[in-house]
């Protein structure tokens, strides 16, 4: 069985990898929302 310390270890970085991943998300999905992405492909100049 495994001891605490590394139990403990493990899920900090369990929690920093969903921390991260979580405020990618939130800026993504903000940068939708005010329009700096869009779905939409646009279509090409050069052609």
């Amino acid at each position: 069985m495994a001891d605490r310390a590394s139990l403990k270890f493990v899920g900090f970085i369990f929690a920093t990898v969903t921390l991260v991943v979580m405020l990618t998300t939130g800026m993504v999905v903000k940068g939708y929302a005010d329009g700096a992405y869009s779905l939409e492909s646009a279509p090409v100049a050069s052609r």
